[in-house]
């Protein structure tokens, strides 16, 4: 068989998709004013994130999870992100390499779980400027 009819996961396979994911787990604390960045090994097929207080404190205001760098275009002018309180939980449905979670500067410290299924899809298919433009940079 010819290698240009080999079958090989993608961003428009749908296949990568239906199968079940591989699962990832992370959790951290996060200072005020700060920003942490998870990375996957490879493209999501959904991401779940758990907002937790640290200390036994509610966060407030609460934290934000976006899809750029809060310093990308107009991520936090434009509201570009989902804000994420204590115990709250948020699926996102979406195919990404990495996802950006912050806590504004009136909080000492909030904490957060991460909950991924992760496609077969190496990451580099999916370029830097893949998720940019309307609603999430401009």
């Amino acid at each position: 068989m010819s290698s240009q009819f080999k079958y090989t996961s993608g961003l428009n396979n749908v296949g990568s998709y239906q199968v079940s994911g591989y699962p990832f787990v992370t959790g951290s604390t996060i200072a005020a004013a700060t920003e942490d960045k998870i990375s996957f090994s490879t493209i999501s097929k959904s991401v779940t994130v758990i907002g937790s207080a640290s200390s036994g404190t509610e966060i407030d205001p609460p934290l934000r999870v976006a899809f750029n760098a809060s310093t990308a275009g107009r991520v936090q002018d434009g509201k570009h992100y989902i804000e994420i309180g204590h115990d709250d939980v948020f699926t996102f449905d979406v195919r990404c390499k990495e996802i950006y979670i912050s806590c504004s500067s009136g909080v000492t410290t909030g904490g957060y779980q991460v909950f991924a299924e992760l496609t077969g899809i190496p990451s580099d298919r999916m370029s830097d400027g893949f998720l940019t433009g309307s609603g999430l940079t401009d």
